[in-house]
């Protein structure tokens, strides 16, 4: 049977949206488990308390600084919307890679019927980590992360709702979108997702995954 013409505009949609570092990054071979260049510096988690998943943890400014990822590390940047803090997060994540020699490849979601595609299609191509900017993925990523538990995402300026151990959030006061229907929050506040702020939340939440503190929401208002 073929799947309906619907389905194939998603998916096609989503396939013309995928960007690469080029010819040369081929994803194609063997790659070792990633594992963190550096350490995390006193005050990213209570070392007495490790979070439990679904636990909010504010780590001290800076704290995430000397990590690092390992050379040739394969991240999905999975983004929708046109949004200023939805552009902010993408460039924040795009500025991480090249400073860090990341191996980063983009899906752009531009159109409601391809969200859900596009995260199936980050997932083919088996990164380490799937990095989400936009509130527009949220549902669709509550959809397809729990059926994925080996696949690490990355979620930055909002978080799921009942997230599993491979959702890892990074949020602050004016951001925290949670979707399922709960609307927007009530301290949204678009000025918050400043540079800085965005390329700290990239940073925090890639140490806590390279250092296996997953499903857990960082929350950055210090910064």
């Amino acid at each position: 049977m073929r799947p309906p013409l619907s389905a194939l505009a998603a998916l096609a949609a989503v396939a013309a949206l995928v960007t690469g570092c080029g010819a040369g990054d081929d994803w194609s071979g063997p790659h070792p488990r990633p594992t963190a260049v550096g350490a995390l510096g006193a005050g990213f988690v209570d070392p007495a308390r490790r979070p439990q998943p679904e636990a909010t943890t504010t780590p001290r400014p800076g704290s995430w600084n000397g990590v690092h990822p390992p050379k040739d590390y394969r991240v999905v940047l999975l983004t929708s919307g046109h949004d200023r803090p939805t552009r902010t997060l993408v460039t924040a994540v795009k500025a991480w890679a090249g400073a860090e020699h990341v191996s980063l490849r983009t899906i752009t979601a531009s159109d409601p019927s391809a969200l859900v595609p596009s995260v199936t299609k980050a997932l083919d191509m088996r990164p380490d980590l799937v990095i989400s900017a936009g509130n527009d993925l949220i549902d669709p990523l509550a959809v397809v992360t729990p059926n994925h538990l080996a696949q690490q995402f990355l979620v930055v300026g909002a978080e799921l709702a009942e997230p599993t151990g491979n959702v890892t959030a990074v949020d602050w006061s004016g951001a925290s979108f949670r979707g399922e229907g709960l609307g927007m929050s009530s301290t949204y506040d678009a000025r918050t997702f400043t540079d800085r702020r965005c390329a700290a939340a990239v940073r925090a939440g890639v140490a806590a995954v390279l250092h296996d503190l997953t499903g857990i929401v960082l929350w950055l208002d210090q910064v």
